[in-house]
């Protein structure tokens, strides 16, 4: 009973940890951004995607070593779904999730490729491997050079771009020194990893009390822990009128798990990729088209079509369930 009891209390402080230090970890970001003259969207596609990409990463490249990778490819691809449908649609019941044009032409089309590259690359022999890992991490080095690319471009052009992404967010972003900047990241992102862990610990827990199965576990409880911080963070960076940061935090995860999660797992030992992944892949790039069509109609994604992306995710939920 006192183990039941011991869950709850570590549910409880595990999102205590998350929602804290997504406070910080958004708003070191955000200070980051502002000193380094760089627009936020950047900023959450590279230091913000990558950190929150952390527990997926360290899920994935355990299931490699471990000789399991059967588990890299669906958390991947689930976590894939998880931020596009339910991290994206959360945040658009916040405030609408603005989309710039830059991002329709390139960002968000190669995210969709992306998807499309880990489909082709697991059908053509039913297997990822370590020839494709190495593709895939070739693939996410230049998309690196791209973003940096980007930030220098970026950067270069102070009466333009800086003043229409910069001068937007100063009112609310307080000016930090570097050391605090670090501190911040850091600090919320060890925050944001230990609360993710200790969620999924109890919440497990909890769930098998009430006679659910360790399958289904698997599939609703440690798929929604491990992208419990893109979720806070976005949902944070929305809250704070960051939705640059928040909408690139779910295209640069997206990527990052593809390209240098299964890439680097792939090039640890090879993956299997069966029929359920290539469906679950198919539903990542149709769901995909779909919110960049949403995108596209209005240059955001509106409350409206956020609850229409949740109820999808939730049908989707309840098909991986009883198949």
């Amino acid at each position: 009973m006192m183990q039941y009891w011991m869950s709850y209390v570590i549910l409880v402080i595990g999102f205590a940890l998350l929602t804290k230090g997504a406070d910080f970890f958004v708003e070191g970001a955000a200070a980051v951004a502002k000193k380094l003259k760089v627009p936020a969207f950047i900023i959450g596609m590279t230091i913000v995607a990558m950190g929150t990409s952390a527990p997926e990463c360290a899920v994935s490249v355990t299931a490699a070593l471990k000789g399991n990778n059967q588990l890299a490819v669906s958390n991947a691809v689930g976590s894939n779904i998880f931020n596009l449908m339910v991290v994206c649609g959360a945040c658009a019941l916040v405030v609408p999730l603005a989309v710039k044009t830059s991002v329709l032409r390139r960002e968000f089309p190669f995210s969709i490729l992306v998807a499309v590259l880990l489909l082709a690359v697991g059908m053509a022999g039913m297997e990822i491997g370590r020839g494709d890992g190495i593709l895939l991490l070739t693939v996410f080095v230049v998309f690196l050079y791209w973003m940096v690319r980007t930030a220098i471009k970026a950067r270069s052009q102070q009466e333009s771009v800086q003043k229409e992404e910069q001068d937007g967010m100063d009112e609310d972003v307080r000016d930090l020194s570097a050391i605090r900047c670090i501190i911040y990241i850091i600090g919320g992102l060890a925050a944001i990893v230990l609360g993710g862990d200790w969620v999924v610990d109890g919440a497990s827990v909890i769930a098998q009390s009430f006679g659910m199965s360790q399958n289904l576990v698997g599939l609703t409880v440690v798929a929604f822990g491990t992208s419990l911080p893109e979720l806070v963070t976005s949902f944070t960076a929305a809250r704070k009128n960051q939705s640059d940061m928040a909408l690139g935090n779910v295209i640069g995860s997206n990527i990052f798990n593809v390209l240098l999660i299964l890439g680097l797992a792939a090039a640890i030992s090879p993956m299997t990729f069966n029929m359920e992944n290539v469906i679950d892949t198919i539903i990542l790039v149709i769901m995909s088209i779909e919110v960049y069509f949403f995108s596209r109609k209005d240059h955001d994604i509106r409350r409206s079509e956020g609850i229409m992306m949740l109820a999808e995710y939730a049908a989707y939920v309840v098909y991986i369930c009883v198949r």
